[in-house]
């Protein structure tokens, strides 16, 4: 999509500080942390949100949820524990609409998701 912020960033028109790519996945450094960990895992493919997510095929989807984990090793969060949050829609306070992971660590996370 020619006006979304991470295709603009997947095609390095916008930097960011790439943690992992491969062929279906880019993961980058979210530009305003949540946490002491916070990366943000992407499909290359435009999908607007886990709403819309019978759009990716099955081997786009495990490439995403491969890379949390990837992301989260390398970041060194595996072994204390690591959230993963994807927001769907305005009321979720979704801010980009392109389907997205955070991936978050580094602090012991509130027990409360809301």
């Amino acid at each position: 999509m020619n006006d979304c912020l991470f295709c603009k960033i997947i095609a390095g028109d916008i930097p960011s500080t790439k943690v992992y790519e491969d062929e279906k996945v880019y993961a980058f450094r979210d530009i305003n942390p949540q946490a002491p960990t916070h990366v943000l895992v992407i499909p290359k493919k435009h999908v607007a949100s886990v709403a819309a997510v019978d759009e990716l095929d099955d081997a786009d989807l495990a490439a995403c949820l491969r890379a949390c984990r990837l992301v989260a090793q390398s970041e060194g969060l595996t072994e204390k524990g690591f959230r993963v949050v994807s927001n769907c829609g305005d009321d979720a306070c979704q801010s980009v609409k392109h389907l997205h992971f955070h991936v978050l660590g580094g602090r012991q996370m509130g027990e409360q998701m809301a």
